[in-house]
Formats: C-alpha cells, structure tokens, sequence
C-alpha cells in the first residue's frame, strides 16, 4: 500500500482512459475492443494503475467484474476530467483564434460618451469567450501601463495626428470639434475678446500634452495668452467646474451629451473659426497583444 503521507501519484491520461472503459463496461474484453485494443495489457495496465494509487479498483471473478467502493468513487471525477483534457485542444485553437482569453482594455472618460458602450455591449455579445477588464485612465496613464504591459489595447485623445510611442499601433476613431463650455449666465453672443479674456479651466499638460499645446496655440495664434483657472483631469469635472463660475473651457464634440445644470455647450464663433482645435481619440495597441486583443481591434476597425 502507498504511505499515507507520500504525495499523489502522477497518472496518465491513458490510464485513467482504460481504467473508465473498464468501469463503464465491466467486462475487461468488451472494453478492450473499445480501446481497440487486447485484453492482456489492459489487464496489465488496470494492475498498473491500481498498484500506483495503492488500492484496489475492481473486484474480479472467473464470471464478474465489480468496482471496489474506491473505484466507484473515481468513476465521475474520471469522467470530466477526461471530457476537460479533450475540450483542451478546442480552446488551444480558439485561444490561438481569439475567440476566448482576456482583454485588458484602457480609455478616457470622453468615450464613454461616443460609440464605446454599444461596442462593448456587441463584442461581448458575439464573443462571450473573451473577458474584458475595463480600466478608465488617462493617456499619460494608459502610456506607462503599455510600457509595463498592463494593458492590451488603449482609447486615447490627442490632438489631430499625433502617432503613438513605438512600439504601439493606432487606429483613428474619428476627429471632432472642440466646443466652448460657458456657464449658464454667458451673454449669448460673447466677442471674442471677451471670450479669449475669460479664464480657462483645462486639464493638466501631462494627460493629453498634444490637445493641451493645440488649445495654447489656439490662444495664441488670436493674440492672447489664457488665464488658466484650474486644472482638472476628467473631462466631466471640468464642466462642473465650469457650472460653478471658474471659466470657461474646451471640450470635445461628444461631450455635449453630458448635460449639467448651470452650463451651455456652444460652437466658437466665426472670429475665432481660424486654428480651431480638433481633437482626435485613436484605439492603441501593442502589436504583440493577444489574439482576443487582436480580434477586438478588428471588431472595432470593422466598424469605423
């Protein structure tokens, strides 16, 4: 008999293979024939296998085969572990295919305001195999986890044009207008002096720094330096912001889904329509990313 304290023995699938056709047919000559195999070695093997675990299986007779208590009690356990061994290949070749695995997925919170819940919501919907490990996050943010590969794929804003630190691929999702958030109590039809003179509430250079020097160049090519209020890092606090009386700000397009009391979206006027900052969000990846990654960049292409 094996030591109680020795450790499991290490067992192979055919073992456990010929140790169920026997189980299930109890007769060791029909389950031979099932293994397409003859009946003296998988008489030899059934001893093998039982000399391992240190116990008996099967009760024999000149006229019977019977499982032992133990033998009955492997019988299921054998079973799914048999069914998983063969489901193994399967999912090799769909992991291999990216129709199972894991997405580690950044974005901005502006997305969230464009197309990214309907496409989440249809991928998960086509490929049920694949987690999605959401992480909102800033550009700057999304960068450093890239470099330690923390992240798969990555939504970002920048300005126009701006390509990604290497080694990492883009695909362009669009480029929108920037609008002017004012508060509520604005003249309606603010000069532009009056607006190049109010102060600006931005976030912070080192999130989105190609967006940031646009909105500066902005500025400047209009003859004017901003006054800059407060900084802020979401897109949404800075409206809020803006709702309590510290400025003034720029915003993406899509931000105009976002509804707050106490302030108005509006398109820069005419006087200041020359060098209007555009900003532009891009889906980033690393070109080594996993399969499911891939797939999930090629739904997304799909669909711009």
């Amino acid at each position: 008999m094996r030591d109680a304290d020795s450790p499991a023995p290490e067992i192979e699938l055919r073992l456990w293979r010929q140790f169920l056709a026997v189980a299930e047919s109890l007769h060791f000559g029909r389950a031979a024939q099932r293994l397409q195999m003859t009946q003296p070695p998988l008489t030899q093997a059934i001893q093998q296998l039982e000399r391992r675990l240190g116990t008996a299986l099967f009760e024999r007779t000149r006229r019977s085969v019977v499982l032992t208590p133990t033998g009955a009690a492997l019988v299921e356990p054998v079973r799914q572990l048999l069914q998983q061994a063969a489901a193994l290949g399967v999912r090799a070749r769909d992991a291999a295919g990216g129709e199972v695995g894991r997405i580690r997925l950044g974005f901005v919170s502006t997305v969230g305001f464009g197309p990214l819940p309907a496409w989440l919501r249809a991928f998960r919907e086509a490929h049920p195999g694949i987690a999605m490990e959401l992480r909102e996050a800033t550009g700057d943010v999304q960068f450093e986890a890239f470099s330690q590969r923390e992240l798969d794929a990555g939504f970002v804003l920048h300005a126009p044009g701006i390509a990604p630190p290497p080694p990492l691929q883009r695909l362009s999702l669009g480029i929108e207008p920037m609008l002017l958030v004012l508060p509520e109590s604005a003249p309606k039809r603010p000069s532009a002096a009056q607006l190049l003179g109010e102060p600006l509430v931005i976030f912070p250079r080192a999130i989105a720094p190609s967006l940031y020097d646009a909105v500066l160049a902005f500025y400047h090519r209009h003859g004017a330096t901003p006054v800059i209020a407060q900084e802020a890092i979401q897109m949404q606090t800075i409206v809020n912001l803006v709702s309590a009386g510290l400025g003034l700000a720029l915003v993406p397009e899509s931000m105009r889904l976002l509804q707050r009391p106490g302030v108005v979206y509006r398109g820069l006027p005419a006087a200041l329509a020359d060098g209007a900052p555009r900003c532009e969000t891009s889906l980033l990846w690393r070109p080594d990313a996993p399969p499911a990654a891939l797939r999930f960049v090629a739904f997304v292409r799909e669909r711009c």
